[in-house]
């Protein structure tokens, strides 16, 4: 795949959208040098299936593409990734999502439109299970970001699974990963996305 044909689909984390910060600073970056028809956002809905649907279907469309994935989008990314031999970035990725569930049903409630009666969150645990990645194949085709300063991950969780892939943790930051402009080029440039300076 030439660097000129590469489409990158953003996969955004929960309780996040199209809208995101990171998603805007990538939007910015790849306006200024005129690729901004290269990123793709799709809105993705709370149930894993669904969202794994609508994720296939942009792969579908996209024709060649790189992965770049935010928290739960990092989940989502590395089976994708691993399933259809493409590079991804994962940015402060969740390992275990379903550890999360119980922490999170007030904002899975207020996701879904619901109250907490109605998440099912044993359906959702079961949903995220199935997309689980039991190993790397190709470690060659992640790379890691973490920040050791997230306030909803610990860091080392990820350091353990990814141990074979390229891998940047930085101190402090956060969950939405400070500075991440910074991070921009390098992250095209291991997408296979070349761009001119600046």
């Amino acid at each position: 795949m030439s660097a000129d044909d590469v489409s990158l689909l953003f996969i955004h984390g929960f309780n996040s959208g199209p809208e995101g910060h990171k998603v805007g600073l990538l939007r910015e970056f790849l306006a200024r040098h005129g690729m901004e028809d290269r990123l793709r956002v799709p809105q993705l809905p709370v149930d894993p299936r669904r969202a794994m649907a609508v994720l296939e279907a942009e792969l579908a469309a996209a024709g060649p593409a790189a992965l770049v994935g935010s928290s739960l989008g990092g989940f989502y990314a590395t089976w994708l990734a691993v399933h259809h031999d493409l590079k991804a970035v994962l940015i402060n990725p969740v390992v275990q999502p379903w550890r999360l569930l119980a922490d999170n049903a007030v904002e899975l409630a207020a996701a879904t439109g619901g109250d907490g009666a109605s998440v099912d969150l044993d359906a959702l645990d079961n949903a995220l299970r199935h997309y689980e990645v039991e190993e790397i194949p190709r470690p060659e085709n992640l790379l890691v970001m973490v920040q050791a300063g997230d306030e909803v991950l610990d860091w080392r969780d990820a350091a353990e699974f990814y141990a074979d892939c390229s891998f940047y943790r930085s101190l402090n930051g956060s969950h939405a990963f400070d500075d991440f402009d910074a991070f921009i080029p390098l992250v095209l440039r291991f997408c296979g996305i070349r761009c001119e300076s600046p």
